[in-house]
């Protein structure tokens, strides 16, 4: 399949002409305007430094739906222990830095500074979220993605200490869970997400549960203060 150059519009083609590996499309920008229409296609930005700006819509696709989460008896015990204190979007720019250092080429792509000033914007803008996990020792785990109506999307997580991320994932999961959201898109499948019930399926099937879960209220806003994580 061709791949698409984009032009300064924000559109794209459509999902299913991704390539066999998923690469739809190459080029254009991360503009607040442009990363919303991609998300709303089920489409996102995934590129090393000093790569033009590439666009994926893997097929399968990873999800996790909020009624499948799976919590270990073992994490639950922890989790009763508090160990942690979890809000959103207390340090959102230090979340993405920190899951910006540099890892194995086999783990993920960099996150560039381009995007983190992107998504940064986005953030402002009230449609990008952290969730963090902290300490007395400070930020030690987190995540960030994108919501958009029912859907969030989640971009990347980090830990410093053993379980941090997965118990903000967690206690994102269930908090979307009560409150009406339908889908987490995962992108790409890890072991880490399949212990917690993420599972993958056709694009055709991701793309459907998404056109549904847009048809919901996007939560826009500052979710520390809207209290997204509370009961």
């Amino acid at each position: 399949m061709p791949v698409f150059r984009l032009g300064p519009e924000p559109v794209f083609p459509p999902p299913d002409l991704s390539s066999e590996e998923g690469l739809l499309a190459v080029g254009g920008d991360l503009t607040p305007e442009r990363l919303l229409c991609a998300y709303a296609q089920g489409i996102f930005p995934w590129y090393s430094e000093g790569e033009p700006i590439l666009w994926w819509s893997p097929d399968p696709r990873c999800v996790l739906l909020p009624p499948d989460l799976q919590v270990h008896r073992s994490m639950r015990q922890f989790l009763k222990k508090k160990p942690f204190e979890i809000v959103c979007d207390r340090a959102f720019r230090s979340v993405m830095e920190s899951c910006g250092e540099r890892r194995p080429a086999s783990s993920g792509t960099w996150i560039t500074s381009e995007m983190i000033e992107a998504y940064c914007r986005l953030h402002e803008l009230g449609y990008a979220h952290s969730v963090e996990t902290w300490t007395d020792r400070g930020l030690v785990g987190g995540l960030y993605g994108v919501s958009l109506g029912g859907c969030f999307f989640g971009e990347s997580m980090f830990s410093k200490v053993s379980n941090a991320s997965k118990a903000a994932l967690i206690t994102l999961t269930a908090a979307l869970g009560r409150r009406g959201f339908s889908l987490i898109d995962c992108q790409m499948p890890s072991r880490h997400l399949e212990m917690l019930g993420a599972k993958m399926i056709p694009r055709r099937d991701f793309l459907l549960l998404l056109t549904r879960a847009l048809r919901d209220e996007t939560r826009r806003g500052n979710w520390g203060t809207m209290r997204i994580l509370d009961l």
